[in-house]
C-alpha cells in the first residue's frame, strides 16, 4: 500500500483501480482493460486525453518560461493574454481576473476579495454569503463552509458560523417539493424563505449569495424555470451580490459557454472557474469579479502597500498556455456547439430508463446529467442502505463505464465533450447492464420498499 492519503475516499477501501493511461474518451487500468470516462475525470476533461496541441502548448511554453510569479508588478504576456481572453468571454461586467490553482481556492480567494471590497467601499459589516443546501463550492477551510454536503463538513469542524455562512433551499423540486405543489409554487416558497431569511438577517449585512447554476456534486440538479429570475430580482432589490459558481458547468459543459447563459443568470457579479478551463491538463482556476469592485479596491491596495492575497503559482505560465490552447481549441473546433447537439442526444438516450424500476428522476442539460434511484418509484423514496450506489458505481466499471454515484443515489453523466453518438450509445448501454444488475443486488437484498 502507497503512503498516499488518498482525497475523498474511503480509508479502508483505496487503491481498488490503477489508472494507467488515457486515449480520448477511453481510460485504461494497469491490467490493460478499457474503461469509458463517464465522467470526464472530475467533471473536467472536456477534450478528453492525450490532446497532442495541449501537450506541445506545455512543451513549448515549458521551454520557454517554465515558471515566473506574479508578485510585486511582475507579469508575463501569456497570463495577461489568458485574463483578456478570458474578459471577453465571460457575462461578467468590466470583468477582472484573479488565478490561482483549484476551484477551492478560487472561492476561497472570491471569500477574501468580499471582505476586502466591502472594507473598502466602508461596509465592514457586509461579509455574509448565502449558500444553499446539497451545494459543493470546494473542500478548503472556507470553500467547504460554503458547502451545502454534510460529507464534506462532518469531523472537521468548519467555521461556518465565524464565516458568517447562511443557508437557504437547494432548488430540486423532485425532493423539495410539498405534497399537490406545483413547480412555480414550489420556487415562490423557496425564494420566499430566501428573503425572509435575508430579512432576517439584515440585508445590510449580507454580501453574496452563492449558486452553481446546475449543483453537481450535490445531484445536477437543475432549477426549475423562473427560480433564477426571482432570486435575482430579490438580490438586486435587497443590494446583494450574486456570485455563479461555474467550476463544473463552465465552457461547454451545459451546450452554451457557461451555465449562467443555459440557465438564464443574467450578468452575474462574481463567477469561478477551473476544471475545463484547461480541460484539467494543467490545475489553474480564475475568480471573476466586475470591474468596478476592482477599482474599489486599488487604493486601499496602495494604502496597504500591497494586495496581500496570492498563491505561489497564481497564473503559472505552464497552466496559463495550455489555457490558452484550450480555449483556442473550443472556439476553432465549435466544441460548445458540438457538445451541445451531443448533449440533446445525451439526455433523449437517458429517458428511456424512465420505465426502470429503480429510476425515480431523470434530470440534465447539454453534456451533464443525472439519474436518480429510488427504493420506491411510485412514492420516490429513497434507499436508505449506500450500498446501493456503491454496488451501481462498481457494477458501471465491471462493464468498463466510470461514473460517479453523488448525493447519495444519483447516478452522473459528465463525459469528454469531445465524445460522439456512438460512444454516448456504449455509455448507455453499460449503464442499462450496471443498472439491471443493481435491481437483481437490491431485490435480492430485499432493499425495494413496497
Amino acid at each position: 500500500m502507497s503512503t498516499i492519503i488518498y482525497p475523498t475516499t474511503n480509508f479502508k477501501a483505496t487503491e481498488t483501480l490503477t489508472i494507467e493511461r488515457g486515449e480520448g474518451a477511453y481510460v485504461y487500468d494497469d491490467k490493460g482493460n478499457q474503461y469509458i470516462e463517464g465522467m470526464a475525470g472530475l467533471w473536467c476533461t472536456s477534450l478528453g486525453y492525450g490532446n497532442q496541441e495541449l501537450i506541445e502548448a506545455s512543451n513549448e511554453q515549458m521551454q520557454k518560461l517554465s515558471y515566473s510569479h506574479m508578485f510585486g508588478g511582475k507579469t508575463h504576456q501569456v497570463g495577461m493574454d489568458l485574463s483578456d481572453k478570458l474578459s471577453s468571454m465571460v457575462p461578467v461586467k468590466d470583468s477582472k481576473i484573479f488565478f490561482g490553482n483549484s476551484g477551492s481556492d478560487a472561492n476561497d480567494s472570491h471569500v477574501k476579495m468580499l471582505r476586502y471590497y466591502f472594507n473598502a467601499i466602508g461596509k465592514p459589516e457586509k461579509f455574509k454569503i448565502i449558500a444553499r443546501e446539497r451545494s459543493y463550492h470546494g473542500v478548503t477551510v472556507a470553500a467547504a463552509s460554503l458547502t451545502g454536503l454534510p460529507i464534506n463538513q462532518n469531523h472537521f469542524d468548519l467555521p461556518v458560523d465565524a464565516l458568517g455562512i447562511l443557508r437557504t433551499d437547494a432548488p430540486h423540486y423532485y425532493r423539495g417539493k410539498k405534497d399537490g405543489e406545483s413547480e412555480e409554487q414550489f420556487v415562490d416558497r423557496i425564494v420566499g424563505n430566501l428573503e425572509k431569511l435575508i430579512l432576517d438577517e439584515g440585508a445590510d449585512t449580507i454580501a453574496a449569495f452563492i449558486a452553481e447554476p446546475i449543483p453537481g456534486a450535490g445531484g445536477v440538479i437543475v432549477p426549475p424555470k423562473g427560480y433564477y429570475e426571482k432570486v435575482q430580482a430579490l438580490l438586486n432589490k435587497h443590494d446583494i451580490l450574486f456570485w455563479a459558481d461555474e467550476v463544473i458547468t463552465g465552457f461547454g459543459r451545459t451546450g452554451n459557454a457557461f451555465g449562467s447563459d443555459t440557465m438564464g443568470i443574467d450578468s452575474p457579479d462574481m463567477m469561478t472557474l477551473a476544471k475545463q478551463l484547461s480541460s484539467a491538463y494543467m490545475p489553474i482556476s480564475a475568480s471573476v469579479i466586475r470591474g468596478d469592485m476592482y477599482d474599489a479596491m486599488v487604493e486601499q491596495s496602495a494604502q496597504s502597500g500591497v494586495f496581500g492575497h496570492g498563491y505561489t503559482y497564481s497564473s503559472h505560465p505552464v497552466a496559463c498556455a495550455v489555457s490558452l490552447k484550450t480555449l483556442e481549441i473550443y472556439e476553432r473546433d465549435d466544441i460548445f456547439g458540438h457538445a451541445a447537439n451531443i448533449g440533446e442526444y445525451m439526455q433523449s438516450e437517458m429517458q428511456k430508463f424512465k420505465d426502470h424500476p429503480l429510476v425515480g428522476e431523470i434530470r440534465g442539460k447539454g453534456m451533464i446529467g443525472a439519474i436518480e434511484l429510488v427504493a420506491n418509484k411510485q412514492t420516490g423514496q429513497a434507499f436508505s442502505d449506500p450500498s446501493v450506489g456503491y454496488f451501481l458505481t462498481q457494477a458501471c466499471q465491471d462493464h468498463g463505464l466510470i461514473i460517479r454515484v453523488v448525493a447519495g443515489f444519483s447516478a452522473a453523466f459528465c463525459p469528454p465533450l469531445i465524445i460522439n453518438k456512438a460512444q454516448v450509445d456504449e455509455i448507455m448501454m453499460k449503464f442499462g447492464k450496471a443498472l439491471d444488475d443493481t435491481l437483481a443486488y437490491v431485490s435480492k437484498q430485499n432493499l425495494l420498499v413496497q
